[in-house]
């Protein structure tokens, strides 16, 4: 039985590199202060599409050279359903569906976890990567997605275009935090 076991844990470890899925810092990495999620989610209004403004370069997103959006949709069982895009340099698109639950007990905690494997792997804890919402503003129209380790930051917008002053604020709010900014890349929107 440890045998299966320990193959199932390998193949699963193994089809989570081949997809792309970053592991959860939680294993190997204490939380940073920095990177303390905002103290409530309105889950059922942080529905809905989301385009990438920026983004801390990562390998799982190195194909993406425009329109990268995620769009969630809340399931009655309370988990979310997450669909990532892009587009590819070649014109064609990228996507990966996955699954994002509350990762404590609090109804309306800022802390989320996503897995883009296999329901059937769900199970394993590896698959599971943090998803916290670090900043949000109240309109629920511009937010700083991140995770403890500070490997991977996202800034999401409502609309594919963002007031610079507003994006600038924001930075501005990280920064005094003392997430490096500076590290962040420009995701390209053609969408109107």
């Amino acid at each position: 039985m440890t045998r299966t076991l320990c193959a199932l844990t390998l193949a699963a470890a193994t089809l989570a590199g081949l997809l792309g899925i970053p592991a959860s810092a939680r294993a190997d990495t204490a939380p940073d202060d920095r990177y303390t999620p905002i103290p409530a989610l309105d889950l059922p209004r942080y529905m809905g599409t989301w385009y990438e403004v920026a983004k801390y370069p990562n390998r799982f997103q190195r194909d993406c050279v425009r329109d990268t959006r995620a769009t969630y949709t809340l399931q009655p069982q309370g988990t979310v359903e997450v669909r990532n895009q892009c587009t590819r340099a070649d014109g064609s698109v990228n996507e990966a569906v996955g699954q994002a639950r509350r990762a404590d007990a609090q109804p309306d905690g800022a802390r989320l976890e996503v897995r883009f494997a296999p329901a059937w792997l769900s199970f394993l804890p590896f698959v599971w990567g943090d998803y916290w919402v670090l900043d949000l503003d109240p309109d629920y129209t511009l937010s700083a997605v991140g995770e403890p380790s500070g490997n991977y930051l996202w800034i999401l917008s409502r609309t594919p275009q963002v007031d610079p002053a507003r994006y600038q604020a924001l930075l501005g709010r990280l920064a005094a935090r003392g997430i490096d900014v500076q590290r962040l890349e420009t995701s390209p929107q053609d969408a109107p």
